[in-house]
């Protein structure tokens, strides 16, 4: 079969192309070639979360891999044939668990199976897994796509040591997703955490944010507060506002010398920021949902057009050719449109 060649410092450059190319070549069977992997990064290559990612996806497919080791900025990926697995992935390090389910969650919805996934649960650059958890599948949930998840340990950086388990039911009736202004906030909701830290750092930052919240919007707001020892410290707030379309997001992670009180604020800031333009998905999750709705059709309004979204579906189009239709100029809101349903 034909070689997919993804120019890997396309667009956003970054890990996503490799997430998205190699998922999809389990999905359709099709080898991909990935070259100048994260070439304009400070550190180009793979790094352990990507290189974790890949080798889930190869023992899911029975894959043939070149390439796949730490700082490689090329890999070949022929899928063989995909069948329903228990993955695990034990990243050693504070890698990004949710980057890794950003990989394997699209193949899985193909084969079914379940996971566990060990690593960082609440690092920089990523999604909180309280974000993944409680705004990314419910927006799956409503593409007919169930995924139980449950967060056991969680962990930061630089020690990780979190963990995750769940399971993923074959995706078989995909149904279209049509989101795209939100009319009415029913209520707010979160998670404030701490982990190997004093109870009140939990409690400050959850009154800091729904303080910051109600000043603009008045709807019930409701924080739960977790407290948990792991290998190491941290802590950090996940918001989201349930509407009546989707839930949009906000976070948040402390950092020494960071007052609870900023983390709260920060990520209530983040969600009302998101909640402005009207639109029924935030930014982050614009870009998550763009490998799923290629298979499931519709059209969703999201409060950014970022260059992740758009890297994304220059991905997904070098699979299927044209799919989407993106309506707006990057950095401001807009709506993406499937036109042409991805088969497989």
């Amino acid at each position: 079969m034909e070689w997919v060649e993804i120019d890997g410092s396309h667009g956003e450059g970054g890990g996503q192309i490799l997430r998205t190319a190699v998922a999809l070549s389990v999905i359709t069977g099709r080898p991909v070639r990935v070259s100048r992997i994260r070439a304009g990064r400070p550190k180009p290559g793979l790094r352990p979360q990507h290189l974790h990612g890949i080798l889930a996806l190869k023992e899911l497919s029975n894959a043939r891999v070149r390439g796949a080791s730490v700082g490689s900025t090329f890999l070949e990926f022929i899928p063989g044939k995909p069948c329903p697995r228990d993955i695990r992935v034990p990243i050693k390090t504070a890698g990004s668990v949710t980057l890794v389910l950003q990989a394997l969650l699209p193949a899985m919805a193909f084969t079914g199976g379940s996971f566990e996934v060990a690593g960082g649960t609440d690092v920089p650059w990523s999604p909180p897994v309280d974000y993944l958890k409680n705004v990314t599948l419910h927006a799956l949930g409503r593409m007919g796509l169930e995924v139980e998840l449950s967060l056991k340990r969680r962990g930061h950086y630089p020690e990780g040591g979190g963990l995750v388990t769940g399971k993923v039911e074959r995706w078989e009736e995909r149904k279209p997703l049509r989101a795209l202004e939100w009319g009415r906030i029913k209520y707010v909701r979160g998670i404030s955490h701490a982990t190997n830290l004093p109870s009140h750092v939990a409690e400050r930052q959850a009154r800091a944010a729904e303080e910051r919240i109600k000043e603009l919007y008045d709807v019930p707001v409701e924080i739960s507060k977790e407290v948990s020892r792991s290998l190491g410290p941290g802590s950090g707030i996940v918001v989201w506002a349930e509407t009546d379309s989707l839930r949009l997001g906000g976070d948040a992670l402390g950092k020494r010398g960071k007052p609870a009180e900023t983390v709260g604020r920060e990520a209530a800031d983040e969600l009302i920021e998101q909640l402005k333009p009207g639109r029924a998905l935030d930014r982050f999750l614009g870009d998550q949902i763009v490998p799923f709705l290629a298979f499931a059709g519709g059209e969703v309004g999201v409060s950014e057009i970022t260059n992740h979204l758009l890297t994304n579906v220059w991905v997904t189009e070098r699979f299927f050719g044209r799919t989407f239709e993106v309506e707006g100029e990057p950095g401001k809101p807009g709506v993406i449109r499937v036109v042409r349903r991805a088969e497989v």
